[in-house]
């Protein structure tokens, strides 16, 4: 919900079930909104306002937005075949909705969870059940809803704030059963939410940095130099007080750097110094750098912070394979799982992420890999030619037919000539 419809909110009367001026406590939702959360829990913009934490929220979210998610058909073998035809494709990977584009659909989704600790996505359907869009929802919108019975959960949903002029349905609130919702929860899920980061694992970590990158603004915006002080031989008049202090005015902010002094009266300047190896500024932000990428289990070199070396290897492989199993595995599974319980609901069909891109290594690499899958040397292949190709986006078919996978001929024996 935006500022304005939350400080509305404030006003209207109790009987709308919406909030009143009592319920601005410190720590709270409004709390934040006013005071911009740097006294209790983070918010959102406030957070976003620390590169580490922007670095890492872009970086999941945005390796996440960018794999594809391919459905595929079980069998009574428990083998899998890929639905090259099946409608979901388009939706999960093109056009959530006609607002929403795909990648900006599961950026959005993966970003509230790792902000607020859970993703809402409505799932719009047809009068006959079938699918038909996706709709991502801000998580200060939802309030999830144990049934009387506790087995199950309804979504209530405040009205959209970025419509302009909304009309009569979209101005009232809704209940969404927990099957026409895909909830992702974070760590903490309690049967209603997950854990909020803002409110937990970054309220100080996240709290100490942007109170160390305002305090840099503001030693900047005095020209990043120290403050002085102004000795007099004798006591001052008023006059000469007041004098002073627009002198002092003169000398401070960035349009007066390098502007010379002119002293009367036997005044001296002395300088307040305080070196930042004694403040310990830089080291300070360094470390909260290293706290943030460890919340959200990000390597810092992955987000710039370069001090130290990865222990993941040196190759992009490497590097690729250790991001997508240590970090976006606990990720991609939840989405996964919610997507598989509330789409199909039956073992014979299955959603995944496929991460093969990510986790590839360098052509050269690439290439023996492929080689060997292919079998070689008298070993039996794992892969056929039309798999490799599709593995590298090409096309299956080769002269407008498919291949086969010759068999490497068998090695000669020791002391023998091979035939012709």
């Amino acid at each position: 919900m935006s500022f304005l419809s939350r400080f509305a909110a404030l006003f209207r009367p109790r009987a709308t079930g919406d909030v009143d001026s009592s319920q601005i406590i410190r720590g709270s939702e409004l709390w934040n909104v006013f005071t911009g959360g740097t006294g209790g829990a983070l918010s959102e913009q406030s957070a976003l306002s620390v590169s580490a934490v922007y670095g890492c929220v872009n970086l999941i979210a945005g390796a996440i937005s960018a794999l594809p998610i391919h459905i595929y058909r079980r069998d009574a073998t428990g083998d899998l075949t890929r639905e090259i035809n099946s409608p979901l494709w388009w939706i999960l990977n093109e056009e959530f909705a006609a607002r929403w584009p795909a990648a900006s659909g599961w950026s959005f989704g993966a970003g509230a969870k790792l902000l607020h600790g859970d993703s809402f996505i409505e799932i719009k359907r047809s009068p006959n059940g079938t699918i038909r869009s996706l709709v991502p929802l801000h998580p200060n919108r939802v309030k999830p809803i144990a049934t009387p019975d506790g087995e199950r959960l309804v979504y209530q949903v405040l009205p959209d704030p970025t419509i302009q002029n909304p009309n009569a349905d979209a101005l009232r609130k809704r209940v969404i059963d927990q099957d026409d919702m895909l909830h992702v929860p974070g760590f903490g899920f309690n049967g209603l939410r997950g854990l909020s980061p803002l409110r937990h694992a970054l309220r100080m970590t996240g709290g100490v940095a942007v109170n160390a990158q305002q305090f840099s603004a503001k030693f900047l915006e005095n020209s990043a130099r120290p403050e002085f002080a102004l000795k007099a031989k004798g006591e001052l008049t008023d006059e000469q007080f007041a004098r002073l202090q627009d002198f002092i005015s003169a000398h401070t902010g960035p349009k007066n750097a390098g502007r010379p002094m002119l002293l009367e009266g036997g005044l001296d300047v002395q300088l307040l110094t305080m070196p930042m190896e004694e403040m310990q500024l830089l080291e300070t932000r360094r470390f909260q750098v290293e706290e943030i990428a460890r919340v959200y289990g990000v390597p810092p070199f992955m987000i710039g912070h370069t001090d130290k070396t990865t222990s993941w290897g040196s190759g992009v492989g490497a590097m690729g394979t250790g991001f997508v199993r240590f970090t976006l595995r606990d990720h991609l599974n939840a989405f996964e799982n919610e997507i598989n319980r509330k789409f199909f609901r039956t073992t014979r069909f299955v959603a995944k992420f496929d991460t093969s891109e990510l986790e590839n290594a360098d052509l050269k690499t690439l290439i023996e890999t492929f080689r060997i899958a292919l079998g070689r040397a008298g070993e039996a292949p794992i892969m056929s030619v039309e798999e490799v190709r599709a593995r590298l986006n090409l096309s299956r078919k080769v002269d407008g037919k498919l291949t086969t996978q010759p068999a490497d001929p068998e090695p000669p024996e020791l002391g023998k000539e091979p035939q012709e």
